[in-house]
């Protein structure tokens, strides 16, 4: 009898992920979709990222010299059905095994959008818990759990967002996976501190606190003024840079000429330097009212700015006080202040915080860390192993 010929199994395919990218993502999340675009496993991964905004110039040029395809679907409003006609279109056409979502609108439309797509062909959902959730109203809970029970996993980048989602939709934080965001330092380009404190008005030993973010409310901007206020007569050679745009800019305005601050607070509008500015500062101040992981903290502290900063959320879980950074009450503008003092005048504590910081960052949020966490939560979901997230999502609903 003649043998019987040897059958090889067929190389089983790339994985085809669609990182889902909108506008209400902070920069942080872009920095963290760039990052997992770029580190994932080409010869087990192919990732396409889907724009559904205008992505910045810079990311999305790191995404083309990385050779990651990228897809601009504009959205026009809450409510586009052409959009959802194009994503459906857009998953039929690229047979996605994976469909990772990072903020609430893009999660919701790519749930609805696959519930079009032909079963054999439809891509499993993954959602995230990210700073922006604190600020979810009612409604957007119960589209967030019904989102869940369509995920095959839900991942975190703080415990604190688990515990929001516990608290809002009834999950055990086991339910969530955990994974932090990833940093990589950038280095400022030679002479950069000279040249931003040029730029400033500053001598090279005025020292000087930099805030970065969006200008809206959870930023809690109004507790930084009024620390600075109270800096006037016991620190008034101390300056702060503001950099970042956005609502509350205006009355920004007005308040540091209310405050008598013009002097000593410079609004630098949205900037492009972030790695040039830390270079220039002495420190980072971070007063949020709520957030949590921060890409902000996360940069500052690997690349050796010390960081002053709110506690609650994900800053606690980054910050251990007086020993990786300074840590303050929200609310309280007196401690805030006393902090920036000691930090002002202090070389050797800013020294000590800074090497502490960039060791514990370097410890738990390497990129390369993130990146493979998430490749086996990929992994696990196309092997369709059981994740409680989506059945109890479904019993709260």
């Amino acid at each position: 009898m003649k043998p019987l010929p040897e059958i090889r199994p067929a190389p089983r395919q790339r994985t085809r992920v669609l990182l889902l990218a909108d506008e209400a993502m902070s920069d942080g999340a872009q920095r963290q979709i760039v990052h997992l675009a770029r580190g994932l496993d080409r010869r087990r991964f192919e990732p396409t990222v889907l724009h559904a905004c205008q992505p910045a110039p810079d990311l999305a040029r790191e995404l083309d010299d990385a050779g990651v395809p990228g897809l601009r679907l504009p959205r026009h409003g809450r409510v586009d059905p052409d959009f959802l006609l194009r994503l459906v279109r857009t998953l039929r056409a690229g047979r996605y095994d994976v469909m990772h979502g990072f903020a609430l609108p893009g999660e919701l439309w790519g749930a609805v959008a696959r519930r079009f797509v032909p079963a054999v062909r439809r891509p499993v959902l993954l959602s995230s818990l990210r700073g922006g959730c604190e600020d979810y109203s009612p409604w957007q809970w119960r589209l967030k759990r019904w989102v869940s029970a369509q995920s095959r996993g839900i991942v975190a980048n703080s415990l604190a967002a688990a515990r929001l989602a516990g608290t809002r939709m009834g999950l055990p934080v086991e339910a969530v996976e955990l994974v932090c965001d990833g940093v990589v330092p950038a280095p400022p380009p030679p002479q950069a501190r000279q040249r931003v404190r040029q730029e400033l008005g500053l001598c090279p030993t005025t020292p000087l606190a930099l805030f970065a973010g969006r200008l809206a409310e959870p930023a809690n901007l109004p507790t930084l003024l009024r620390a600075m206020q109270q800096l006037q007569g016991a620190r008034p050679e101390l300056r702060l840079a503001i950099a970042g745009d956005g609502p509350l800019r205006p009355w920004l305005e007005r308040e540091i000429a209310a405050l008598g601050l013009r002097q000593r607070v410079c609004l630098l509008g949205e900037r492009a330097d972030l790695a040039d500015l830390r270079a220039a500062a002495n420190f980072l101040v971070r007063p949020s009212l709520r957030e949590a992981t921060s890409g902000v903290v996360l940069e500052a502290m690997a690349s050796g700015l010390p960081v002053i900063a709110s506690r609650g959320g994900g800053n606690a879980e980054l910050i251990e006080h007086e020993r990786t950074g300074l840590l303050f009450d929200a609310r309280d503008a007196g401690a805030l202040a006393r902090a920036m003092a000691t930090l002002a005048c202090d070389g050797p504590l800013r020294l000590r915080l800074a090497a502490a910081a960039r060791a514990r960052v370097q410890q738990s949020h390497g990129v390369a860390s993130m990146v493979r966490a998430i490749e086996r939560r990929y992994d696990a979901a196309l092997d369709q192993r059981p994740f409680p997230a989506a059945s109890l999502a479904r019993t709260t609903g």
